[in-house]
């Protein structure tokens, strides 16, 4: 899928898991697609090997073994005498082995080269890119040289450490600052991120929204933690009061459900919009809308200062939830018991009321 130009996130949601443990298979080859390795025509497969481990049990001859199999004697015989000998043969140990000795990486023209891996590290270092330095080597030297090398060849021995060609440091160097290298099919046209249809933009929020005069627009977000880990958090624009949910997971489903489930306790007066981020996680806002009464909005992408009330918040969570801690052993409890001591802590922005004082006013 990374090869023909899916996005991480795109494997994650097609394959079940979080885009962290896609990413952490693709850094050790720098992104890089290795092809699956496959056995030379002619060689001998596990089936057979195991065949030749049987024969050997029962006291077969070579010779009997190889016309069982096809195969010569001599075949069965390097074989064996590579794995240990007829006493201790094992079918299972002997494929393992023979892949692995099929592997034999052929190293790159930069690690053969030690002058033309100088010249390349010592122009990535002057911060040209892998393409400016292949073609000015091309115009320098003739068809054939030795000093030659493609933009490709500097950008795997650049990401993909285990070849021990080119330092780490020179990655700093590239204008892209990738971690890996992407795909050259991996474009944003097309892709499912940001695309949050019938999205309405933050701009068309009402101005009572904006003023916080009127009690009753939010704004959320999720809140992260270790590994799979997250809850949603909802701020009252006017009073500050803040809500936490429980949510399973960070798709869309799981987001909608627990917005619902949660926002719906509030009396209806007090659910007017919210605010979210253009995170795909509320892709399904007119389910949260038709079931809440909430109008959804949408932040522009990159401008968190549109939330500014709940990053704010999120801050103050941190005090409760630190960043590098789980919270998947978390239940709505608790979180209903850390929503409770925030919104009755005193706020300066409040002249020293708290958000439950402030929201209890209002309903009277």
């Amino acid at each position: 899928m990374w090869k023909t130009g899916a996005s991480i996130s795109e494997i994650g949601r097609t394959v079940g898991s979080p885009p962290g443990s896609i990413f952490s298979i693709l850094l050790p080859y720098g992104g890089i697609y290795q092809p699956p390795q496959r056995r030379r025509s002619g060689t001998l497969t596990l089936h057979e090997r195991e065949e030749i481990s049987r024969g050997l049990a029962a006291g077969e001859s070579l010779r009997s073994i190889g016309r069982r199999l096809g195969r010569s004697a001599s075949t069965i015989s390097r074989e064996i005498a590579k794995n240990r000998g007829a006493a201790r043969y094992r079918a299972v140990d002997a494929d393992d082995r023979a892949w692995r000795r099929a592997k034999r990486p052929k190293k790159c023209k930069l690690a053969k080269n030690p002058v033309l891996r100088r010249y390349v590290a010592a122009r990535l270092r002057e911060d040209w890119s892998p393409e400016q330095i292949a073609g000015t080597l091309k115009k320098r030297y003739p068809a054939g040289s030795r000093m030659l090398v493609s933009h490709e060849t500097i950008y795997q021995s650049l990401y993909v450490q285990s070849r021990g060609v080119l330092a780490k440091e020179l990655q700093k160097h590239l204008r892209s600052g990738r971690p890996i290298r992407r795909s050259i099919h991996n474009t944003v046209t097309g892709q499912w991120r940001s695309q949050i249809k019938d999205a309405v933009s933050i701009s068309e929020r009402p101005a009572e929204a904006e003023d916080r005069a009127i009690p009753g627009h939010w704004e959320g977000d999720l809140l992260l933690g270790r590994g799979v880990s997250q809850i949603a958090t909802v701020v009252e624009r006017a009073t500050r009061f803040t809500v936490l949910v429980h949510v399973d997971g960070r798709d869309m489903a799981s987001v909608t459900a627990g917005l619902s489930r949660e926002m719906n306790l509030l009396p209806e007066q007090l659910r007017r919009s919210l605010t979210w981020d253009r995170g795909m996680e509320l892709a399904d806002h007119k389910t949260v809308t038709s079931s809440t009464g909430l109008d959804v909005y949408f932040a522009d992408p990159r401008s968190p200062w549109q939330r500014g009330t709940n990053e704010n918040t999120n801050r103050l969570l941190r005090q409760y939830f630190p960043k590098g801690v789980s919270m998947k052993d978390l239940t709505q409890d608790d979180l209903n018991k850390v929503a409770a001591r925030l919104n009755s802590r005193p706020r300066k922005t409040l002249s020293f009321d708290t958000p439950a004082d402030r929201l209890e006013a209002l309903l009277r």
